[in-house]
Formats: structure tokens, sequence, C-alpha cells
């Protein structure tokens, strides 16, 4: 138990030092960490450490599926829920069945059994490896939204596809109706699963007494929660953690305290970041031990199987992405479509950066050894390899090419809104005019004889008059000066507060306060200077 407690915290430090290489050499960390796998695979200390199954769904899996439906947002999952569920679902299904008949074609006395199986492993992207990219390049808001919100639920689909799929190939039976059926049943009994545990959770939240400590914890024990009920009764647990989530992430200041919600989140990004960090130096570490399992199947032809396929999973989805796009513009002619015109070159865009990633080899891992009395799965061991094959290939050249396909295509969102400076300046203005209004009426009477709510007016009306001057026109230089002369102030105060906290009358708790509160405004104004990020200093 030690020695594996050790090898993790090794694994740990890795990950950070080849996360800080990844900044300092502007690469999406998931890339280096799989290539960094790959290297230190070849080191004996090493070599022991595997990704089992049960680690991936039961540990992984859960949190990190519920921290993604409390980052998206619900209301561009809504803006583009028809794209959204025809690339999780219906693209999702259509490849797993072009990789089946595609792979049963290619490879010898493999049949289209073992192929649905490959392809329902194979058939969902990552979306941490494809959207970090796209954040790193500033990709379109829709698109990365789009990604975002077909990754919440192509995990699922696939899986159902997987799960038929293997039961053919162990029982050599396979109904349609009775596994349509079945679809339908497992995708909306776990929805409601994950609803129903999300409401019990919602309740303890809102009528027990509770702190932020407390809350917090609730917030890790929920995902679990929510997906170990459904897989116990056979049903989605990836879409009752996607549901649950959705609904509590829409309810979070119903229930949630503003303390929790800021603590919460620090917590929950340290954490998600270390589970994602392990998963793709995992996914790299595996290599040796996949290699040495391809038995009497030669390692250049599994190669080539790998590769092929690999091929065809890139084209066909950005074959059926195009479709799509296709589609959508014909339906325009018919029904009004928020997505009216997404053009060619965001469907070319979203279609090359499906990137596999650890729910593929995961799923590949979970394949039993043996089927009925004994007799080994056929092709677990080339499934398995094809899989890491799909992964290393889409993550290395899809992720290393997809900054420079966004930019040579010169991707842009089809449906423009304000600029998103211009919607922040727009907002503060708003607040600032509405709690004006309200800080006068009801200082109506008491406002001029109370000197702190008739300083807050001045204040207010102060802002107001900045927020004018930005929209109409506020000179960059000018801004940047503004931001520059702000930020030095924040650190005078610092200094100043250390000053302070040397002279014994004061509690330092209270400067520890002050201390996180000069930290929200640098937040506050490096998050709002929407021309160098962190280029101030």
């Amino acid at each position: 138990m030690q020695s594996i407690l050790v090898d993790y915290v090794y694994l740990v430090l890795i990950i950070l030092g080849l996360v800080m290489l990844a900044n300092r050499i502007g690469l999406a960390y998931p890339i280096v960490l799989v290539v960094g796998g790959l290297v230190i695979s070849s080191l004996p200390f090493f070599r022991d450490i595997t990704i089992t199954p049960e680690l991936v769904f039961l540990i992984f899996l859960p949190p990190l599926l519920y921290e993604a439906a409390w980052q998206v947002s619900w209301k561009e999952f809504w803006k583009w829920r028809r794209i959204i569920v025809s690339f999780a679902f219906l693209i999702v299904i259509v490849t797993a069945c072009v990789i089946a008949f595609a792979s049963s074609a290619l490879i010898p006395e493999f049949t289209l059994a073992l192929g649905f199986l490959l392809g329902g492993i194979i058939s969902p992207p990552d979306s941490i490896s494809s959207v970090s990219i796209m954040r790193q390049v500033r990709a379109p808001k829709s698109l990365i939204s789009i990604a975002e919100g077909e990754s919440l639920l192509n995990d699922a689909s696939s899986l159902i596809v997987f799960r038929f799929a293997l039961a053919a190939v162990i029982t050599s039976q396979f109904h349609l109706q009775d596994a349509a059926f079945s679809f339908v049943l497992v995708v909306f009994a776990g929805a409601l699963i994950g609803l129903a545990v999300g409401l019990v959770f919602y309740a303890i939240h809102r009528w027990l007494p509770m702190t932020p400590s407390i809350e917090i914890v609730l917030t890790f024990v929920t995902p679990y929660c929510m997906y170990y009920l459904a897989e116990h009764y056979h049903f989605s647990g990836v879409l009752a953690v996607v549901c649950g989530g959705l609904l509590l992430s829409s309810r979070r200041r119903d229930f949630l305290s503003y303390a929790s919600r800021i603590q919460g989140v620090n917590v929950w990004n340290s954490i998600v970041f270390i589970l994602n960090g392990l998963i793709f130096l995992l996914i790299g570490l595996q290599l040796p031990s996949i290699v040495g399992q391809l038995g009497d199947i030669s390692l250049t032809e599994a190669i080539f199987y790998g590769l092929s396929i690999s091929l065809i999973l890139t084209i066909t989805r950005v074959l059926l992405c195009l479709g799509a796009s296709g589609f959508t513009r014909f339906m325009s002619n018919f029904i009004t479509v928020a997505e009216v015109n997404p053009g060619w070159r965001l469907p070319i865009v979203l279609g090359w950066s499906g990137i596999r990633g650890v729910v593929s080899l995961a799923a590949a891992l979970s394949i039993p050894l043996y089927i009925n009395e004994g007799q080994p799965f056929p092709y677990r061991n080339l499934i398995l390899f094809i899989t890491f094959i799909v992964i290393l290939t889409t993550m290395i050249l899809n992720g290393l090419s997809l900054p420079w396909l966004i930019r040579k295509l010169d991707v842009r969102d089809f449906n423009e809104s304000i600029p998103v400076h211009t919607q922040e300046v727009i907002i503060q203005k708003k607040l600032a005019v509405h709690s004006l209004e309200y800080l006068e009426a009801k200082g109506k009477g008491t406002g001029k004889q109370n000197k702190h709510l008739q300083n807050l007016i001045d204040r207010m009306k102060t802002e107001l008059g900045y927020f004018e001057e930005e929209l109409k026109g506020f000179r960059n230089s000018e801004r940047r000066d503004y931001g520059t002369v702000y930020l030095e102030l924040l650190q005078y105060q610092r200094e100043l507060l250390d000053k302070i906290n040397h002279q014994s009358e004061f509690d330092e708790e209270l400067i520890r306060k002050y201390h996180a509160l000069v930290d929200i405004e640098e937040f506050k104004t490096r998050e709002s200077d929407p021309l160098e990020p962190g280029s101030i200093s």
C-alpha cells in the first residue's frame, strides 16, 4: 500500500513538471502528459503502474463528469441542443457502425459483433484535450460550447453501444428490437435517477444546518451517489451524473452559501486538475503492457490496423460533422432554428477535434479475459492495442494540428454576438445604474444625513461615468495605464498590510481577510482586461 502511494506521489510531481513544461512551450497539457507518459514508461520504476477500469469508472469518471456539468453553460447547452444531441447520440452511433463494418472487413476473422464492440469503445471524443487546446488558441465560443456539451453525453451513448456489443459477443445473440428498447430505458432511467438524487441532495443542502466545509464535501459525495445508484440497477451512470449535475448547477445560488461557492471552486479546480493529469499520464504509461499482450499478432500488423482505423475514424467524424451542417441549413428552409448557417469551416474543425481519451481506454480494459467455459475473449489484446493507437494518434496528430487548422481556416462564430469586453462593460453599467436607483430610493430622507450611504452613492456615480466612457470608446492606452496603476496600488496595499501585521495590536486573521479582498480585486482587474491577459505585472 505504501509503495503504491509513493508511486502516485512521484506521478503527481511528474505531472506538475510536465504541465509547467507545457505552459512554457505553449502546448495543451494533455498532449505533453501523454507523450511524457510514453517516455517514462520505458523506465523500470514505472512499468508496473497500470490503469484498471474500476479506477476510472468508479473513482475518476463521476467527479470529472460532475465538474464538467457544473462548468458548462446551461444557456449555451440549450442554445446548441440540436447539434449537441445529434453529435452525442446520432453521430456516435453512426461512427460506431462505420467502425464495425470497416474493422470487420479490414481484420481477418474479425466479426461484426467485435467491430461494434470496437466502435463503441473509440467513437466518443474526449473533450478535455480538445477544449483545452481550443481555449489556448481562443477558438470561437460556439465551437467550445458544442464540444463541451457533446462530451457530457457522448460517453453515455458509446458505453451503451459497448455494453450491447459485449453481450452479443459473449452470447452470440443480438436482437435489434430488444436492444433499442433497452437503449431508451437505460438512457431515460439513468437521467431520472440522476435528477432524483440531485433533488435529495438539494433538500439536504437547503434544509439542514451547513458549513462551507460540509457543503464542499457533500458536492464530492453527490456524483458518486448518482453514478453508483444508476449503475447498480444497470442504467447509465454517466447520464445520471450529467443530468443531476446540470440540475444542481442551475440552482447553485439557491442552496450554496457565498463562502461555499468561492471556496468550492478553488477546491474542485485543484482536485480535477490532478485527476485529469493522472489520467493522461497513465494513458502514456500503458504502452509496454499493451504491446506485451499482442500475442500471435505481429506489432507491424497491429500498428497498421490501428493507424487505418484512426484514419477512418477521423474522416468519418469530419464527414458526419459536415453532413450535420448541411442538414441544419436544409432544415432552416422549413423551420426557424438557432443554428442557421454554421458554414463548412466550423464543422471541419469540430470534426478534426475528435480526440479520444481515457474513457475509451478504460472501456477496452474492461473487456473480460474469458467468455463462457474459460474460452479466451477473441481479439481482446488487438482491440486494446488499436484503442491505444487511436488515442495516441488523435491526441498527437489532431491535437498538435488543431491550433494550426483553427488559424488557417479563420474559424469564427457563425452566430455573432456582442464582443465579450463590451458585454462586460454593459453588465457593469446596468448594475451601476440600477444600484444607484435602488440606493437613491432607499436613502430618501436619510441619505444626506448618512455620510457612509452618500459616499457609496458618489462612488457608484463615479463608476457609472467610467463605464459610459468605456462604451464610448475608451482608448486602449488609457485602459492599460489604469490597469497598470491599479495593480501597482494593490501591491502597495499588500505591503502596507504586511507592515500593519508586524504591529502586535492587530489580529493576523483580519490581515489575512484584507489580503484576500485585495486578491479578489486583482483577479477582477486582470480578468476584465481584454487586451493582453497576464501582461500587466
